[in-house]
């Protein structure tokens, strides 16, 4: 199985057809059929429904776009890793977490480097913690920022000096929308729109779970999102309270949203984190030392 071969499957798939696909790529359309066809007896799969002006993936074929996407991914990452070899301070940096204004500290130590060491360049990719750790995992991620609680138990890490607070958005027409926080007999009897990594840690029976306490099971979650932006759009249709984290939605005096805070008090720890014993590159080990530099009075496990 060729990466060359890899990226022309890709490509199909993201085109829809073979005819678009050998235009992107300036190849013949016979030479992509030829390469699509060996693809299929190599895998001994059919890879792709064929139709008269178009192709669409098969479930062999959508696992394979997923696979194909990270050997890929992990390919143009070494190979920008080797080309930076030549220069010390420019080079490639990818970064996963799930949304936090915490990342606004981060986003400090990568700017002051940058200004330094302008050939360094960020990559940021969004998900929740498990998603995080399963691309950090991979090779796919050199850094993760991850909401506390989640398991670093497998990672170096270093704390970020700041918290995220928990509560509720809603419009500011809502029933709720008068009190000044949140406790969690309001949240019993109204449909509730939640993160899926507040729902699998409540699964986890950790603090988030813990803040409902035995009350937990009889929540009415409606909706789960991973995205705050989008989980804000379906509280001002009217669908729920969202349960998340403040200063992610636009709750500004002139949105039709409010955010106001859970009561007990909950709020996250967060950390950054990286595998044991990784090696970086380059510009990877420079943003390392900042982070120290910037953060090296709190508990690193390194």
């Amino acid at each position: 199985m060729e990466i060359r071969v890899l990226r022309y499957f890709l490509a199909i798939a993201r085109e829809g057809s073979i005819t678009n696909a050998a235009n992107v790529l300036h190849v013949t359309q016979p030479t992509l059929s030829r390469q699509i066809k060996d693809l299929e007896e190599e895998l001994g799969q059919k890879l792709f429904t064929r139709g008269s002006h178009n192709m669409t993936l098969t479930a062999e074929g959508m696992i394979l776009r997923k696979r194909a996407e990270e050997i890929i991914s992990m390919v143009d990452k070494t190979e920008a890793e080797f080309n930076s070899m030549e220069d010390i301070v420019s080079g490639d940096i990818y970064i996963g977490g799930g949304e936090t204004d915490a990342i606004r500290l981060v986003a400090q130590i990568a700017k002051s480097l940058r200004d330094s060491h302008p050939g360094i360049h960020y990559h940021l990719y969004s998900g929740n913690s498990e998603d995080v750790t399963e691309r950090l995992d991979k090779g796919l991620l050199d850094f993760g920022i991850l909401i506390q609680p989640a398991d670093i138990s497998k990672y170096d890490y270093i704390n970020i000096p700041a918290r995220d607070t928990w509560g509720v958005v809603m419009r500011r027409d809502s029933p709720l929308a008068g009190k000044e926080t949140i406790r969690k007999e309001d949240l019993l009897d109204v449909p509730l729109i939640c993160s899926r990594q507040a729902i699998l840690q409540g699964q986890s029976k950790n603090e988030f779970a813990e803040w409902f306490g035995e009350d937990f099971d009889r929540l009415d979650i409606v909706t789960t999102f991973n995205l705050v932006y989008n989980a804000s759009i379906m509280v001002d249709a009217g669908i729920g309270y969202a349960i998340t984290i403040d200063k992610l939605a636009n709750t500004t005096e002139h949105s039709s949203l409010c955010f106001i805070p859970l009561e007990p008090k909950l709020d996250s720890g967060l950390n950054i984190i990286w595998k044991k014993y990784q090696v970086f590159s380059s510009a990877a080990e420079l943003f390392l030392e900042k982070l120290q530099e910037n953060f090296g009075d709190l508990e690193t496990r390194i």
